[in-house]
Order: C-alpha cells, then sequence, then structure tokens
C-alpha cells in the first residue's frame, strides 16, 4: 500500500527503534513478502501452542504465555512488512496480495485455536470460529469500501490490533489463572468480547460505507 490513508495508524510506525529495524532489514535485503510470510509462520506457531495449551497446569501456562508472545511478534511483523515496503521503498506489485492474505489465515489461526485453548467445551470452540469468521467479515468490508474509492476504514471497537491486544491480555492473565488453580474463563470472556466488539465493528463501517456512498 502506498497512500498514507491506506495504512493502518499504527503509532510505533514513528518510534526510534521501528525505524531502525526496518533499515536493518532494508539493508539485509529482506522483502516485504518475505516478513508477512513469517508472520504466518509465527501465527502458527502460536496456534500450535494454543491447541497444546489443554495439557497439565504448567504446560497450559508456558502454551498460553509462549501464544501471547506470538501474537505480539506477528503484530511486529505486520507493522515492519509495511515499514520495509513504504519507507524501505521496497513495494512490489504483489504487496497487497501479501499484505492482506496472511493478514486473514493469521487472524483465523489464532483466534480459531484460542477456542480450543479456552476449555469451555463447544462453547469456546464455537466462540473462536464465530471470531475468526468476524474477523475475516470486518477486513472484507474495509477492504469492500476501498473497492468503492472510499478511504480504508480501520475504525474498531475490534480492528485487529485490537482483537490481538485482547487476546494477549487474555492468554497472559489466562497462564496467571491456571498457575492460581482458577477455573479457566478468562479466553472464553475474552472471545465473548472479541465477537461482541467484532459485530459492532461490522456495523459501524458498513455504515460509514452507506453514507459515503449516498453522499457521493
Amino acid at each position: 500500500m502506498s497512500k498514507e490513508s491506506d495504512r493502518r495508524p499504527i503509532a510505533a510506525r514513528s518510534s526510534g527503534w521501528a525505524k531502525a529495524l526496518t533499515s536493518i532489514l532494508v539493508q539485509a535485503g529482506i522483502t516485504p513478502n518475505q516478513i508477512s510470510v513469517v508472520s504466518v509462520v509465527v501465527a502458527t506457531a502460536g496456534a500450535v501452542l494454543f491447541f497444546f495449551a489443554c495439557s497439565s497446569a504448567w504446560q497450559r501456562s508456558l502454551c498460553l504465555l509462549g501464544a501471547a508472545a506470538c501474537i505480539q511478534l506477528r503484530l511486529l511483523c505486520n507493522m515492519l512488512d509495511g515499514m520495509v515496503a513504504v519507507e524501505g521503498g521496497k513495494q512490489s506489485k504483489t504487496g497487497a496480495l501479501f499484505n492482506e492474505l496472511p493478514d486473514r489465515l493469521a487472524d483465523s489461526l489464532f483466534l480459531v485455536l484460542s477456542g480450543f485453548a479456552a476449555q469451555s467445551g463447544d462453547l469456546g470452540i464455537e466462540l473462536g470460529w464465530a471470531a475468526a469468521l468476524l474477523a475475516v467479515l470486518t477486513a472484507y468490508i474495509r477492504a469492500f469500501g476501498a473497492s468503492q474509492g472510499l478511504k480504508q476504514d480501520f475504525c474498531g471497537p475490534m480492528a485487529k490490533q485490537h482483537r490481538m491486544f485482547t487476546l494477549t491480555v487474555a492468554s497472559v492473565l489466562g497462564a496467571v489463572e491456571t498457575a492460581t488453580g482458577s477455573p479457566p474463563r478468562i479466553i472464553t470472556a475474552a472471545l465473548t468480547i472479541v465477537v461482541a466488539g467484532s459485530i459492532i465493528t461490522c456495523f459501524r463501517r458498513t455504515k460509514h460505507i452507506f453514507i459515503s456512498l449516498r453522499q457521493n
């Protein structure tokens, strides 16, 4: 994506460490598409950790903490691929494809498998699938608006960064929850929040598109 208005607003993008890391990647010859592929690999690792978070208490805690780290590493990849492309001048004709498809895969992997980690039976699994479906839908609505010549709409309350923040916090608290011997409830609650917030996000983005198209 080349237009600044088409980029997701990320405060860390202007930080010194992000710019320095981008420079290192550019000098090393790393491409944005390669970083996008790495984000899917990281998401797969996180999904595997979520799946195995149904083991003994200490294993569950470690898996949940590992999954939280993978979520944040995935977000770092998402930021850096754009920075290497735009600030690093390495945009390509296939950039849009590698920018969007890995995001959808990563979202689905994290959300679906976190439903298994919730340890709340069918409810957790269904919430995970519902959250993944709605994550794709929020992205579709955003992309549809852009296809109509409108500005990319990254509004929440459950845009990608909000979903991943919620899931990260839930994973860390879930590890603490397990370590203290409490019943597994936090991830289920977090997925419920993601689902409810994503429904609101879909409605808001659709409303914005409707108003903009009618005004045009």
